[in-house]
């Protein structure tokens, strides 16, 4: 489908993560493996992940956008694509397909 139809940047209603925000973090928790070659490498930071929220809630079209290394964007795509069906945004009461930028942090600590 074309890209004209991605709401890129506030939808009336933004897709949510089911459960929000904190059972988002909770899954990304759970599920990140701190790549070894990484940590190995003392290689930490952020990697912003956007991808789009589809009308069914599907994740699609997943980027990295600002990336820090091969092996922690590898792990931050992995994770986005594991993500179970968002809520959808709407528009006008419609589901509608809305991008979204992600944030993943890899910290040493």
């Amino acid at each position: 489908s074309a890209a004209s139809d991605v709401y890129k940047r506030q939808a009336e209603t933004m897709p949510e993560f089911p459960g929000g925000e904190r059972a988002m973090m909770n899954f990304i928790i759970k599920n990140i493996q701190y790549p070894s070659t990484a940590i190995e490498e003392g290689i930490s930071g952020k990697v912003y992940i956007r991808f789009v929220v589809d009308k069914d809630g599907s994740i699609t079209d997943v980027k990295v956008v600002r990336g820090v290394s091969t092996a922690l964007d590898k792990e931050a795509i992995r994770v986005i694509k594991m993500m179970p069906k968002w809520i959808p945004g709407t528009q006008l009461g419609k589901p509608v397909r809305v991008m979204f930028t992600l944030p993943i942090n890899f910290s040493l600590k």
